[in-house]
This record gives structure tokens, sequence and C-alpha cells, in this order.
């Protein structure tokens, strides 16, 4: 899916409706038990950020979301029924946190019953200027879809008489990116099960919720004799003491706070060409150990730096009954290469391999988990922990071949941040780039010289021979 913000992801007007949890029915969490599952490390992580951010006095929204066209005209009662149905798959979006308070100061879990989930309508009204509602969207999405209070998802359709546009946005604590583009053909085939008069099925996806227990439980046996958290250990050193940013000059200010950012996307190379570079690089392990050498060897030229370092997100869905999951099933992996003898692309490779074979294994461990055992002071400044850099092949996603004709599009907030965060995804027609980084001019100078350089190196390899 091509990830951007909601300025780009192709905003047109028409008739705005907008559905979030009835009042009601989150009203009851009040009376409920606590819920003995345990946030997972990752939702613990992101939501204490969230709170030290705001207690430094800044607002940082961090909502992902998704959107994409119903075709034809859609019928109103017909998708709000598709989107109830839809809510009550998945436990995590029913399923929120408090605060035990001082001295604990832990979070709690509770869990609102299925057959409480109601869903609240409101006819928001005609919009006839693109980019009005896409500032009143994001507005929107910004108060409700928000870490630290819930619920905290909204859905809303743009309905007009040749087609309606969904946007969906949810904390980043219910949702990773492999959830999201999973609602376009969900949402599709609820619809359609709908508008012909079946019941939708009810059989509840496997529960993130349940997998939080289980992830946690298992990341509580890791104790700091562990090898997983002695190479962590390593490579914070090596990073002078910190997870690691991007290693371009960002233009930042170490007194300035957080800075606002921007967003950089688009298309990096079409089908013919991502096909003859994985072909091209599949002998050393596919696709992302090419694009980590690639950009190993682009940081090296603008920087110099010898090491490339950079954490690499792989996703936590050890099994199949996972898979249709929603919920944030991301670990992360610390990847060095080495570049201080090689110049070519090839021996890039090679290192990219030797570093991901080594270490992807690193990311079943939750890092929240790590950090707390290495006994460092790492308290969030930042909604990023670390800059990322990821690859995600697409194509086997149901659906993914409508994608463009959908205009089915992976949403990221862009706010504030200091670190750089870089998505490559693999659709079926090509690659699709997005990165996320502080609103410098030093930065944007760098940025937009790597994303440019990225298109070469790959344009190159695919067409050697």
């Amino acid at each position: 899916m091509r990830m951007t913000d909601i300025q780009h992801c192709e905003v047109r007007p028409g008739r705005l409706v907008e559905w979030t949890l009835d009042p009601a029915a989150a009203a009851t969490v009040k009376g409920l038990p606590q819920d003995s599952r345990p946030p997972a490390y990752i939702q613990e992580s992101h939501i204490r950020a969230s709170r030290s951010v705001r207690e430094d006095g800044l607002f940082v929204p961090t909502w992902i979301g998704v959107s994409f066209d119903l075709p034809g005209r859609t019928d109103l009662d017909v998708l709000q029924d598709a989107l109830h149905a839809w809510t009550l798959r998945h436990e995590t979006l029913r399923s929120g946190f408090t605060w035990s308070g001082p001295p604990d100061d832990e979070m709690v879990r509770f869990t609102l019953d299925s057959e409480d989930v109601r869903l609240h309508r409101e006819d928001i009204g005609d919009f006839t200027d693109e980019t009005a509602l896409a500032v009143h969207l994001q507005n929107r999405f910004d108060i409700v879809a928000d870490a630290l209070r819930w619920p905290n998802f909204i859905y809303t359709a743009v309905f007009r008489d040749d087609s309606t546009s969904v946007y969906m946005a949810f904390d980043h604590s219910n949702v990773d990116a492999y959830s999201l583009q999973n609602i376009p053909a969900a949402l599709h085939e609820l619809c359609a099960a709908v508008a012909a008069g079946r019941s939708p099925k009810q059989q509840p996806g496997a529960s993130y919720v349940d997998f939080c227990q289980t992830e946690r439980a298992d990341a509580d046996n890791v104790d700091d004799g562990h090898d997983t958290v002695a190479r962590w250990r390593e490579f914070i050193k090596n990073c002078d003491g910190h997870l690691p940013n991007f290693p371009v000059d960002l233009g930042l200010d170490p007194d300035g706070g957080l800075p606002p950012q921007k967003v950089l996307c688009g298309p990096l190379v079409d089908a013919d060409d991502a096909a003859a570079f994985e072909a091209y690089c599949r002998p050393y392990g596919g696709s992302l150990v090419g694009m980590l050498a690639a950009t190993a060897l682009i940081v090296h030229e603008i920087a110099g730096e010898p090491v490339f370092r950079t954490v690499v997100p792989f996703h936590t869905r050890a099994t199949s009954q996972w898979s249709d999951s929603v919920g944030w099933y991301v670990g992360g992996a610390p990847v060095e290469i080495q570049l201080a003898k090689l110049r070519d692309f090839d021996g890039a490779l090679e290192n990219a391999r030797t570093a991901l074979r080594e270490n992807r294994r690193l990311a079943r461990t939750p890092l929240e988990r790590v950090l707390r055992l290495l006994g460092t002071d790492f308290r969030p400044t930042s909604p990023d922990l670390y800059s990322l850099v990821s690859f995600l092949d697409a194509r086997y996603i149901p659906g993914s071949e409508r994608w463009a004709e959908l205009k089915a599009y992976g949403l990221v907030r862009v706010s504030y941040g200091d670190r750089v965060c870089v998505w490559v995804n693999r659709l079926h027609e090509g690659l699709w780039f997005a990165c996320r980084y502080p609103d410098t001019d030093i930065a944007h100078k760098n940025l937009s010289l790597y994303a440019s350089r990225l298109q070469e190196v790959i344009t190159s390899v695919a067409r050697k021979g």
C-alpha cells in the first residue's frame, strides 16, 4: 500500500459522515472489572512516550490510518453495519488502559464486552474543497485517535454519487501497517455481504490482547544474561549510548526541542525494475537486504560514516493464527553494516546479509524489555525511539492488486519528531518510497538526495547486464 499523509491521499469533496464508539457504550467501562492481560511492551512504551512528550508541553499526534474507495453508490446503513461487524472481530479495539496511580504507576487494562459495542454516527455535512476536508479529517483524527484517550479510533466516509471514500484512523497501539493493509478487502467483503442480505460472519479474529499476554510472559523470562540483551548493549554502546538516528546531518538544534516534520513520498521504480532488483538480490536474501545495502552505501556517500547502524522492523506474527488479527505485531532488530573497506554494491549486499542473519532473531524480544534490563534511562523525549528502515512486500495481501484502482493508502501522521523513518513497500506497480523526517533545510536536502540516489542505485542494479 502506498504510504503518505492525509494531505497526499487523493482526498476529494463530498458529504462527510463519521462514526465513533457510542458514548453510552464507552461509559460502561467504568464499571468493568480489571482485565488481567497486560499491555504488550510496545504498547506500554508508546503510551508512556506519548504521556512523557505531553508532559513536556507538546501535543504530538501519532495515529496511523487507511483510506480507500468503495466504487459506486454506497448505502449509509450498509457501510455502518459492515464497520460494526469489522470492529467486533478485533478485541483490541474495545480494550484500553487506565493508570494505577502512584507509587506503582502501572497500566491497567479494561475490555468492553462485544455486545456493548455500538457505533455513534454523525452526519458532518458537505465539503466542496478538498483542502478544507483534509484539514478537518486530520483535526478530528488528532482529537479522537489519541494515545492518551479511549476510545481511540474513528471511522469516516465521504459519500458521492459515483463512489465513497473511507478514512479510518487508530492510535498506533492498536494497529500496525499490516493490519491497515488488510482492511480494504475485509470492508469490501463485509459491505457486499450486508448489501446482499447475508449476515456477516461474526467469528472474531485471533485476539491481539491474548497475544500481548503471551508475548509479555515470554519476554519476562529474558534476563540480563541473555544474549539478546548483550547484543543490544553492544549496539547501543556503538551508537554512543543512544538508539540510532539516521546517520546524515539533519540540521537539528540540540536545545530547540522537537522540530516539526515533513513527509517525502512517491514511486521509486516500476514493476519491471522492482522484479529485476529482487532477482539480483535474491542470492543474498532478497529486496530487504538490497534496500539496506543501498541505503548503507548512500549514507556513506553523504556522511562518510564507516558503519551504517539502524533498526529494522520485523513482524512478530510467528504463526498463522495471527495473520488476520488487528494489532501491533512488530519487533525491531539492530543492524550494523560495515562499509570502511568496500565501495561496491555486491560487497554491501554480503555485509547486509551477514548483519541480518546475525540479528533478525533479536526482533522476537521486545526492545522495551531489553531497555529495562539494561537499566539505562531512555526517558522518551520523541514519539519514535529510534530511526528505522523498513521494507514490506505487500503484493500477497488480499485485494492488493486493486489498491491503485481503489485509491488505497496507508496514512501516517506527520507532526513533530527528531528521527527519520523510511518505509519502502513492494506493490504490484513497483516500489513505493515514504519517509518522515525533521523539517529543516539540511534534512530536506539530505533526505531528498538519499531518495534520489536510492532510485538511481536500484535502477542501476536492476538493469545490469
